[in-house]
């Protein structure tokens, strides 16, 4: 169903804003000049700022949720490498299209809070299981132990997240549309790259 347009204008509206100032450097009155909207629409729609925030948040990431469930089933038929790396050409493909956004989630995701705290049990929970089925599906059990298999999915966790909480390191390889899609492609090699490795690496190699 598609979004009221005034709706969609003040949603990303916000989010430019909570990317560029955060969410407590935003004012409802910054978000409705930048949409170009009546203060009392922001209200009608969302009840105030904190309630705009978790519709965006709950909106991206039962997007994001679903599309990684969907990229999972309809790449069963391949091996359990190649169906990972599907998946994170998904995820960093996703995230780069939602780039402000994803940065400013990622930022809000650092600080200890009761945000932080609800999305966790929620959607980054779901996340977590979904990406350690497939990652420890392409690990081989004898070669690596329990620990090892923590450490290398943390790494990948890591790799997943740095290019969003730390923007500033690679604004200058991301101008315009075309470079965010260069982005995804080198990235995501790289990413692809390291999992060759691994997966290839000799046995009590960690």
């Amino acid at each position: 169903m598609k979004m009221n347009p005034s709706k969609q204008k003040v949603i990303e509206a916000a989010t430019e804003l909570f990317f560029q100032k955060g969410f407590h450097g935003t004012s409802v009155r910054d978000i409705a000049d930048k949409a170009r909207v009546n203060v009392s629409l922001i209200s009608y729609y969302f009840k105030g700022k904190q309630g705009l925030l978790e519709f965006a948040v709950i909106d991206y990431y039962e997007k994001y949720l679903e599309t990684v469930e969907a990229t999972i089933k309809q790449n069963q038929h391949l091996n359990k490498l190649q169906q990972l790396k599907e998946l994170i050409f998904f995820i960093i493909q996703y995230k780069q299209t939602k780039h402000q956004f994803s940065c400013f989630i990622h930022r809000e995701l650092s600080l200890d809070s009761v945000f932080v705290r609800e999305i966790s049990v929620t959607y980054l929970a779901k996340e977590n299981h979904l990406l350690t089925q497939a990652f420890y599906g392409v690990l081989d059990e004898e070669r690596t132990s329990i620990n090892d298999r923590t450490y290398l999915f943390m790494q990948l966790k890591g790799m997943l997240v740095t290019p969003y909480m730390m923007p500033n390191e690679w604004k200058h390889q991301i101008i315009g549309e075309y470079s965010h899609q260069i982005f995804v492609r080198n990235y995501v090699k790289t990413i692809h790259d390291w999992l060759d490795c691994l997966v290839m690496k000799p046995k009590n190699y960690a």
